[in-house]
């Protein structure tokens, strides 16, 4: 068996492979970022192949995303966890009511 297949150690020859195939699908992605951003058929949609973008950009991204091992992005402007900060004790009693409206009389027009 193939050792990439295996997932045993790598080896020479294994990690020239990988190496290869790294350079060949950056310099794919980097042709259909060229490709998608010149040609207006090719962000359309295909009859056979569906939506172009997604084999043009999509699917080379993710091969080389899992040929690197699927790393997670990791955020670096993380903020820092908010410390819990103490509340107010609530009141004690009934819970609180609204006032009651006042309705406005009508007044007398004055003359002036």
């Amino acid at each position: 068996m193939h050792p990439i297949a295996t997932g045993s150690d790598p080896t020479p020859d294994s990690l020239d492979i990988r190496a290869a195939l790294d350079a060949v699908l950056r310099h794919a992605l980097a042709v259909a970022v060229v490709v998608l951003l010149l040609v207006p058929a090719a962000r359309g949609h295909h009859e056979a192949l569906g939506w172009l973008p997604l084999w043009l950009l999509g699917m080379p991204a993710v091969a080389l995303w899992a040929l690197r091992g699927c790393p997670m992005p990791v955020a670096r402007n993380v903020a820092p966890a908010r410390v819990a900060v103490p509340t107010r004790a609530r009141r004690a009693g009934p819970q609180a009511r609204r006032r009651a409206r006042r309705v406005p009389t009508a007044r007398p027009v004055r003359a002036a």
